[in-house]
């Protein structure tokens, strides 16, 4: 009997066994436990989040979309961290331009230490470019809006929106100027400091007492919306990629306006670029 007993405990020992083994887990001092391996599956699947690509966020400005026929023009492209803040710092940006439907390089450089590519182009009729990051080490590669180039001809002239003026939005405009040669900074509200968004909400604080968020998205939806050929000086700009805004600045005329554009770069009078931006009026 005492034979018996112990013959189906060791049948029993040898069935949980062979169940432990065939889950991944191992009988140890009457425990099942799961082997160094699984146990270290955990981090192993951290370190691989940790070091996946990251797709960068770019802001891109030109000296001008409307020009006579061969006139060399400027394209500068600042690509940064968007979970970060930080520029990148390393691989080619290439511009391209778009005519017939097919996208053509014309020119490419290195990216500077300060995320910033500079590209010159000299268009002999109208087309669409863009500035592409190639990609490199953890960056994926990353196209900019598509923009368009415009030859003007002999004699022409016009520039974007009017130069307007309300009092409120020269008392914004004139805040603005104040601050002119102050550095960019991600995430800086001033007041000596100042990021896109972070410069626009100063200002209109200050200026006029009216409080906008800390990002160019939600401040597209303060104010009033305004044709842009209606635009007044002291009005805010919002610059968009499709329907999301990512950048912000405050008119000044002429197709300007003030704002804090990128890392290395300073508060002041800056040419607007694109034609995917809305405007929104806070001040009388």
């Amino acid at each position: 009997m005492h034979e018996n007993t112990s013959s189906r405990r060791r049948r029993l020992s040898v069935a949980t066994g062979t169940a432990a083994l065939s889950l991944g887990l191992c009988l140890c001092a009457g425990q099942l436990m799961a082997p160094t391996a699984a146990a270290a599956a955990t981090p192993v699947v951290a370190a691989a989040q940790a070091s996946a690509k990251v797709t960068p966020a770019v802001k891109t400005s030109s000296s001008s979309l409307g020009f006579k026929k061969g006139t060399r023009t400027r394209v500068t492209a600042y690509f940064y961290n968007p979970r970060t803040g930080t520029p990148v710092t390393t691989g080619w940006v290439r511009l391209e331009g778009n005519r017939g439907g097919k996208w053509t390089a014309w020119t490419a450089t290195k990216i500077s230490s300060k995320g910033i590519a500079t590209l010159y182009a000299k268009p002999l009729a109208n087309v669409s470019f863009r500035a592409v990051y190639l990609g490199a080490g953890n960056y994926n590669v990353k196209y900019s809006q598509t923009y368009r180039f415009t030859v003007k001809k002999a004699g022409s002239g016009g520039s974007a929106g009017s130069a307007v003026t309300s009092g409120s939005g020269a008392k914004v405009l004139a805040e603005a100027k104040k601050h002119t040669g102050a550095l960019y900074k991600f995430a800086a509200a001033g007041p000596s400091r100042f990021d896109c968004s972070g410069f626009t909400q100063y200002v209109y604080k200050k200026a006029a007492g009216k409080k906008l968020p800390h990002k160019a998205d939600g401040q597209q939806d303060y104010g009033k919306s305004v044709a842009k050929s209606q635009a007044r000086v002291g009005d805010l700009v919002v610059f968009r990629s499709g329907s999301y805004g990512y950048h912000a600045g405050i008119y000044a005329g002429g197709g300007y306006m003030y704002d804090s554009p990128h890392t290395g770069a300073r508060v002041g009078k800056h040419k607007m670029y694109g034609s995917n931006y809305v405007v929104r009026r806070l001040v009388a």
